[in-house]
């Protein structure tokens, strides 16, 4: 049975979370680890207590961002129409994506495979992507070409796109073209 944190210890934990959180959407997974001890409140040693390496750090930030992705993808196999179930989860993950630099580069990266809780949420994100795409493929509105490998590409286009574009939303441009491209109607 894991041990209960004191309330002081559960504060810092909470914290840091919401600091890390922060501080990787802005400045990616290479954030510096004393700037989220700093805008935590807490020292370096108290990260490092909570933490013991960046990695478990952004295990535990971007499980709770890979569950999302997992919820989103469940609700547009939910949603009634497949083409619009489709459009609606690609831009709500390609906004999320865009929003956070840490996420970003997360979807990119097989640097956090061996982390068992992250591989297991990333392949059941990609899992529940390809249903999304095979529902609206198979409703005749979706490409029949277009893929899950597709998808993944789709992802580091975007990323590339928000992180490098002048403009905070060319992404969302950018989607819009490639959506229309990938319509059958």
């Amino acid at each position: 049975m894991a041990t209960r944190l004191r309330a002081d210890a559960r504060r810092n934990r909470a914290a840091l979370l919401a600091a890390a959180r922060e501080v990787f959407a802005e400045q990616g997974l290479d954030a510096s680890l004393d700037e989220i001890a700093r805008r935590a409140g807490v020292g370096n040693a108290t990260l490092y207590r909570r933490f013991p390496s960046r990695r478990h750090l952004i295990a535990e930030v971007f499980a709770s961002h890979m569950t999302a992705a997992v919820q989103l993808a469940e609700q547009a196999l939910d949603h009634p129409d497949p083409w619009a179930a489709f459009v609606g989860y690609l831009t709500r993950v390609c906004e999320l994506q865009a929003t956070d630099r840490g996420l970003a580069e997360l979807l990119v990266t097989s640097a956090f495979d061996d982390d068992e809780r992250l591989a297991g949420l990333r392949s059941t994100a990609y899992q529940r992507a390809v249903d999304v795409l095979t529902r609206a493929q198979r409703a005749g509105r979706l490409r029949s070409d277009f893929t899950g490998r597709d998808f993944a590409l789709l992802m580091m286009a975007n990323a590339g796109v928000a992180q490098h574009s002048a403009d905070p939303q060319g992404w969302r441009r950018a989607l819009t073209l490639v959506i229309h491209g990938l319509g059958t109607r």
